[in-house]
């Protein structure tokens, strides 16, 4: 096709966001052509911002059914991710998903399978995953030049937000309203990085999470979480909403070094042998192999949004790999929906996940959340 036609469905702030820069022509090959959200002032604005010839619809159905749009972004609620897409699957329309795939595994694998029964572009929207700090970090360990992995260690608590944040909007922060805190809204792309960077799920995951600590809020604002891989390597996962000043720092440990992702640098401490080597020829008790230290050089490509917007509408029109497949976005979210598990059992979660036990102690969480749909 020579232009794709795109319809976001929900149009407040990341919708927004999206249809102004399609809107603005920044995505070659694409339109936006319609929007969809419940709320009819947000449709009116939308009209003034972006024209008359724009199609409004107050239903996702009305929209997909209408014939106006070829693709949809979908930026409603969190729960309503994997049915909005299902709903897409089943009419053969494009789709690319806002951050979380969903709430719980257990319809996100649905989704999943609805996904791949049909013929459909579906792509989530990690654009960090186009960051080249982050590609070169997984080329890194893709290629060996780590070894194997000894430890994983993410400080993530730049997340800061205050009650005002949590108090613009009913559903905010609630069960029933969000499905989760800072792990499902904050840092599904963080979790989606640790485990694609370094390729492996742990198999079984011991959190804490802390529930209204620093907020007035239902669900988490604080989470330290430990995690052992198949390989016997270990990783720890640290993050709140209610720290500052935050820090974001990623540490990688191997068999030949350390990398350390932190301030828009990617530093390699390099062994010169690998650690296991050293140690088996070794003949004194305190020495070390030689390291060298550097920064790696990562590029300056573009990145974000736009850049996994374009990737998707490319290949929709000319079959291009995707940055980021939709079908990958149940593995983050396993992490998350692990942790959550850990801290309502008291006890280590196991991957792959008990779904049917983490939607049951959901649900029990729902059914006294005080935001009622």
């Amino acid at each position: 096709m020579s232009s794709v036609r795109i319809g976001i469905v929900g149009i407040g702030n990341m919708g927004t966001s999206h249809a102004k820069y399609i809107a603005a022509g920044e995505v070659a090959g694409a339109e936006l052509a319609a929007v969809c959200d419940i709320s009819t002032d947000r449709l009116r604005w939308a009209k003034e911002q972006f024209g008359e010839k724009l199609h409004t619809f107050e239903t996702v159905d009305a929209m997909l059914d209408s014939g106006t749009v070829d693709a949809i972004m979908i930026c409603n609620l969190h729960f309503d991710h994997p049915g909005t897409s299902m709903k897409a699957f089943q009419r053969g329309i494009h789709v690319l998903c806002e951050k979380p795939a969903g709430v719980y595994t257990k319809q996100v694998r649905e989704m999943n399978e609805a996904a791949d029964a049909s013929d459909v572009r579906f792509a989530m929207m990690f654009n960090q995953r186009t960051n080249p700090l982050y590609i070169k970090l997984k080329d890194l360990i893709d290629s060996g030049e780590l070894g194997e992995i000894r430890r994983t260690n993410w400080i993530i608590t730049t997340w800061y937000r205050t009650q005002s944040y949590y108090d613009s909007g009913s559903w905010r922060a609630t069960w029933a309203g969000e499905g989760g805190g800072v792990l499902l809204n904050q840092c599904p792309h963080q979790l989606d990085l640790w485990q694609w960077t370094i390729g492996m799920l742990p198999t079984r995951v011991r959190a804490f999470c802390a529930f209204g600590k620093y907020r007035d809020i239902e669900v988490e604002d604080e989470v330290t979480a430990y995690v052992e891989y198949p390989n016997g390597a270990t990783g720890v996962f640290i993050t709140t909403t209610g720290e500052t000043p935050g820090t974001n720092r990623f540490e990688i440990t191997g068999d030949r070094g350390k990398i350390v992702v932190e301030d828009n640098k990617l530093t390699f401490w390099r062994l010169r042998v690998p650690e296991p080597e050293f140690n088996q020829k070794a003949k004194a008790g305190f020495g070390q192999p030689e390291c060298w230290k550097f920064d790696v050089p990562v590029g300056t490509a573009p990145h974000g949004h736009k850049t996994v917007t374009q990737n998707w509408v490319d290949s929709i029109r000319k079959g291009t790999p995707l940055v980021a497949p939709g079908q990958e976005g149940i593995r983050g979210l396993s992490l998350s929906n692990a942790m959550y598990l850990s801290a309502w059992t008291d006890d280590w979660a196991e991957l792959p996940l008990d779904e049917d036990r983490f939607h049951e102690l959901l649900q029990q969480r729902i059914a006294t959340s005080r935001f009622k749909k």
